[in-house]
């Protein structure tokens, strides 16, 4: 309070000076006796109060310790997930200040699509979404992953200049497929009657799967058939994919057809025609059943044209 009252006090004081100054300067007499003051005092008098408040003024505009600059928590950092689930990609920042905003972009070639500012979303598939937690990480939500949904996403905070993370999104799409027993792909097999049949399914491009594999026969699961009897299926679960064989006991004519095999939902199904044959040489009828004559016409011609040019 005393210092308040002495800063008012000053201030009237200066200005009676600066008053009595003018009077002096325009050559009207102040009050009696200031007129033999010299000039000089009114400079020191006055400049000290000027200064200080000079001083003052720029401390507060200018000086204090600035803020902290905002800066991420994490690198850039590369996320592979499986096809069809859902992914967080995480954007911790700290020293965020309040008139800042944290915003996610994706990526493609030069363009860039704003997916959300803040705590609002504006991307158009309803997929994106931002899940923020507390206290600081800034998560991108993506629900049902695709194959589409690869590529770049950026983290950016909107300082200057403005603070990117990139997060390198990959989706693993599991591939299936029916293979015979040399591990080549077949789009047909042939057994005889009587025979079992043996298709063995390959899953791959799928870590630690969690589903199981169905097997069918047209549109009848082979899993849990008990009518046909003499079915079996043996699944084996690895780290990075699943084999299942099916076996089934003394085909006959009713077991030819399409089977197929997939991954409960996540992998789509792949088929192999099964053809059950009655005493037919299957080779002939894979080749359309006229290769074998031939191959045997052209042997002939080449051993001959061999033993005529001897």
């Amino acid at each position: 309070m005393l210092s308040c009252l002495s800063a008012v006090v000053a201030s009237i004081l200066v200005h009676q000076i600066r008053f009595l100054c003018t009077a002096n300067t325009l050559g009207t007499k102040p009050f009696p006796g200031f007129e033999n003051l010299p000039r000089s005092i009114w400079h020191e008098l006055s400049s000290p109060f000027t200064e200080v408040y000079e001083v003052e003024s720029f401390v507060t505009e200018t000086g204090g310790t600035p803020e902290p600059r905002p800066f991420f928590e994490d690198p850039e950092s590369n996320i592979t997930v499986q096809l069809g689930t859902q992914v967080y990609m995480h954007c911790r920042v700290q020293n965020l200040q309040n008139t800042l905003k944290v915003s996610w972009v994706r990526r493609r070639g030069e363009e860039l699509h704003l997916l959300t500012i803040g705590l609002d979303t504006y991307a158009s598939d309803s997929r994106f979404s931002l899940a923020f937690e507390k206290p600081n990480d800034w998560r991108l939500l993506l629900r049902s992953a695709t194959e589409r949904d690869a590529g770049l996403y950026e983290c950016q905070v909107s300082a200057h200049p403005p603070l990117i993370r990139t997060v390198h999104l990959a989706v693993s799409v599991p591939k299936v497929e029916i293979v015979d027993e040399h591990g080549a792909t077949a789009a047909d097999k042939f057994y005889k009657a009587g025979s079992t049949i043996e298709l063995k399914c390959v899953v791959s491009n799928i870590p630690q799967p969690t589903g199981y594999v169905t097997w069918r026969h047209g549109s009848r699961t082979l899993n849990y058939d008990t009518t046909r009897g003499g079915i079996s299926v043996k699944t084996d679960m690895g780290a990075a994919g699943a084999v299942s064989r099916l076996y089934i006991a003394n085909a006959n004519k009713k077991d030819s057809g399409n089977y197929s095999c997939a991954l409960a939902n996540v992998a789509a199904a792949t088929m192999v025609s099964v053809h059950v044959l009655n005493g037919e040489n299957p080779a002939a009828m894979q080749h359309g059943g006229t290769s074998a004559p031939r191959a045997t016409f052209i042997f002939t011609v080449v051993i001959s044209l061999s033993s005529l040019l001897r």
